[in-house]
Formats: structure tokens, sequence, C-alpha cells
């Protein structure tokens, strides 16, 4: 009897991860309450699966209460353009997919040559696509621990007609109510896993056993070293004069577009493996990762009061 005891105890213990989901499951369903026209964005990133898998236990066995969408920057990895298309279709959700393709034959967006990075210029279809389809709000996957600028923003990030984000005027959010009032034209971005870590995104991903795309772990591919980064090589990424590429075991900590999204030297094939070495790192995923944030100490801020996620 006392050993069922502990093991019911055990097993209705409540952790940390428990109260960040719960948090982000009042955060989805406010949305679905207060919002006409919502919309999730799925990227096939490790974030967005938490944010799907958050969903389903926010609304299932109902259909989510809005679409889910991808700005395509057509320079994505193909392992996870491939998974984001199969884990919607999998889920049976609506996918709406815009391509800066698109944007670049309208003369919406110039680009300086063809292989310079699309990663910044990803607003200017997002926008179109958010006035095309009427959306007053956007859920997306962004953390406060990946970088400075996201870390001054509220759950619920007010944007004006332009899309653009002012870090002096949002609103307040005293004891999780949330404001999503907005006039035609304005909108909401929404961010239900803002509390999170890195880590605390690879915990849940274990203990809910969630599929992620296989560049999130371990394995065999060329690398350039560059700037003390290793970049993926491809049809985008050339070795330079001077350079020569490298046969590395490496795994992605975000992915982006593959001119700018750079992976880690590990050998961490599995999520415990990850766990350990997220654990260790004094880095963050941005920070280690992203070549297109050390443009200047304020490029994400820049690029989000311009309408950037």
């Amino acid at each position: 009897m006392f050993l069922n005891q502990n093991k019911m105890n055990q097993q209705s213990y409540f952790t940390h991860l428990d109260a960040l989901e719960n948090e982000a499951i009042h955060i989805m369903r406010e949305v679905a309450a207060e919002c006409a026209n919502p919309v999730l964005l799925f990227s096939g990133g490790k974030d967005s699966v938490v944010l799907l898998r958050l969903a389903e236990k926010a609304f299932r066995p109902s259909h989510f209460p809005f679409p889910l969408m991808h700005i395509d920057t057509g320079h994505n990895f193909p392992e996870v353009i491939e998974f984001r298309d199969y884990r919607a279709k999998q889920l049976g959700e609506r996918l709406i997919v815009r391509s800066m393709e698109d944007s670049i034959q309208r003369g919406r967006v110039i680009l300086r040559s063809k292989n310079q990075s699309r990663n910044p210029f990803q607003a200017v279809t997002l926008l179109d696509a958010i006035s095309e389809f009427g959306f007053d709000a956007c859920i997306g996957g962004a953390r406060r621990d990946e970088e400075k600028a996201r870390a001054k923003e509220r759950i619920f990030s007010f944007r004006d007609e332009f899309g653009q984000w002012d870090p002096k005027n949002q609103r307040p959010e005293l004891w999780s109510l949330y404001n999503a009032r907005t006039h035609p034209g304005e909108n909401i971005r929404v961010f239900p896993i803002s509390n999170w870590t890195e880590l605390d995104i690879w915990q849940y991903i274990g203990r809910e056993q969630l599929e992620i795309p296989s560049i999130y772990y371990a394995h065999e591919r060329d690398v350039i070293v560059r700037n003390s980064s290793l970049l993926p090589v491809s049809y985008l990424v050339q070795p330079e004069a001077g350079e020569s590429v490298q046969h590395m075991m490496v795994r992605f900590r975000t992915v982006g577009d593959m001119s700018c999204t750079c992976p880690v030297a590990s050998q961490a094939r599995g999520v415990e493996e990850i766990i350990v070495e997220t654990a260790l790192t004094r880095i963050t995923e941005r920070g280690a990762t992203r070549m297109d944030d050390r443009t200047s100490e304020a490029s994400m801020e820049l690029r989000k009061r311009e309408g950037y996620f």
C-alpha cells in the first residue's frame, strides 16, 4: 500500500513543465476567445512543433480554431519543409504557405544578389499575408531567452497598422489578463511559450515524445569555418578563397535560412543527450548559430520594428 501511494504521488507531481504548459494553453484559449481571425505560424522548427502539441491539448478533439501559416523564404532547409508538410497533413489542419519568391517577383522585395540572406525581408511577405487574410492575431514560438529584443516583448505584443512594434507602446499584462483589442489594420503577435527556455523546450519534446526535423540531431555534414562559425555547404554557401570544406558531426540548435543558420559541433543523437548539452551551454541558440543577428547589437529589434516576427 505504501509503495502504491508513493507511485500515485509521483504520477500526480506538478512540475515546472506542467506550469508552463498550463500557462501556454490558457494563452491559446484566450486568443481563440478574444480574437476574430487568428493564425498560428508554423515553420516546422522545434518551437512551433511544441506550439502544435499545446494547441492539440487546448482544442482537441475539435480542429484548431485557426489555420497554420508559414512564410517560406525559399532558402529553408529541405528537411524542415518536408517535416512541415508532413506534420500539417498528419494533424489534418489547414496550412497556408506564402513565399518570398512571389514577393520578389512582384517587386515587393529587392535583393542585392540572388544568394543574399532573405531572413531580414520576411516581414514584407508576412505583412502582406496578414493583410490578405485579415488576421488580427499571429501566434508564434518566440521566447524571451533567445535574444534581448525578444526579452522586452509582452506575451500579447501589439503591432500598429504598419505592422511595426514599438516597445514603449505596449499593454500591461497584470494577473495574466490580456488585452487583444485592435483597430482595423492592427494586429497582435502572441507568444504562448515566451517564458520557456531552450532547455524547457527540449525537456518538453522528450516528455511528449514529439517528432522534430532530423537536422536537430547530430549528423554528418559538410561545413565551412567562417568567422569562428560553422556554415553548412549548400548551393547558397560555397567556400571562398582560403577556405576549405570540412566533414563534421554537427546538429542545428535553431533553423532558419540555409545562408545564415550555423550548426554546432555535436555528438548528441537523441533528446537526452541534447538536454545535457543545452544545460551546459552558456551561449543562446541564436547567439551561437544565427549570423543575421550579428550584424549589429540591435539587429533583431530593428527588424521587429519593421514588422518581423
